[in-house]
């Protein structure tokens, strides 16, 4: 079975259990190791490069080719772990964005659906100019001027002051307080064809292995880890693999049904009917 998820360290600590051929009853897995903006753009065909399960952005499953339905678990929303807006300091309140260059990792992405909405609610006369910058990239152009201020997510939470930056506004803040539900950023998607609710299981018992055994999957985790250290990529597990890891519940998809219903009437996405992905 083939699957495609990034080398971040909740996906590599979430999939170690499966991959490494420890849980009973599963296929073998054949792991492409892919940016989630890659796997968003394969997500819109048929035969994504014959993938199986992938890990996409929730904010991409507007585009989901119909053969393939979101799994319940597996994913990543949490409380506390949402993007951050960031300047090189000294700017003061949402207005110091009106008609700025921001540069964001990708348009199909839960950090920038979240960032559009709220810049629509806050910014005055709205930010200027988009750019799509690699995400690595980001904090340094910050941080040398290049760009006005930088949409980060993951790791970045913990090492942007690193960079000399300061935080503008915690998009995950401004979500949970607006909705009072968590953020939704990463779904795992699987083909129809397959038997989902076996694979659903197979995930709900990798995480759970993961959680038994949190010191089994370190060296898998490290080995992927972009040069993180051990801390950062520990708290990068602690953030965003939790309960929803294991089970999306009403709160999951209720976060999920707002962020792309939100998004639609912005014109961000097209409308969707969420049961109709659900498995």
């Amino acid at each position: 079975m083939r699957i495609a998820y990034s080398p971040c360290p909740n996906d590599t600590f979430v999939f170690h259990a499966w991959t490494h051929g420890l849980i009973p009853g599963a296929p073998a897995l054949d792991v492409t190791y892919a940016d989630i903006d890659i796997t968003n753009g394969l997500a819109l065909n048929a035969d994504p490069g014959g993938l199986d399960i992938l890990k996409i952005s929730y904010a991409a499953l507007p585009w989901v080719h119909p053969d393939y339905a979101l799994l319940p678990c597996g994913g990543a929303l949490g409380r506390g772990c949402g993007p951050l807006v960031l300047t090189a300091g000294g700017a003061e309140g949402p207005s110091a964005l009106t008609g700025k260059r921001v540069a964001v990792p990708s348009e199909r992405s839960t950090a920038y659906l979240l960032f559009r909405l709220w810049a629509a609610q806050n910014v005055p006369g709205g930010v200027g100019e988009i750019v799509v910058m690699p995400f690595h990239e980001i904090m340094p152009a910050v941080r040398d001027g290049r760009i006005d201020a930088g949409l980060v997510i993951h790791e970045a939470r913990f090492t942007y002051p690193d960079y000399g930056l300061a935080m503008l506004v915690d998009l995950g803040n401004w979500w949970e307080s607006d909705t009072g539900l968590p953020i939704p950023l990463g779904a795992i998607i699987a083909r129809r064809s397959l038997g989902l609710h076996a694979i659903a299981g197979w995930i709900r018992a990798s995480v759970a292995y993961a959680w038994d055994h949190p010191e089994a999957s370190r060296a898998y985790v490290m080995e992927h880890a972009q040069e993180l250290s051990p801390e950062v990529a520990q708290a990068h597990i602690d953030l965003y693999v939790n309960p929803f890891t294991a089970n999306l519940g009403e709160d999951g998809y209720a976060a999920i049904d707002a962020l792309l219903n939100r998004a639609a009437e912005e014109g961000l996405v097209p409308k969707i009917d969420l049961a109709a992905l659900r498995l």
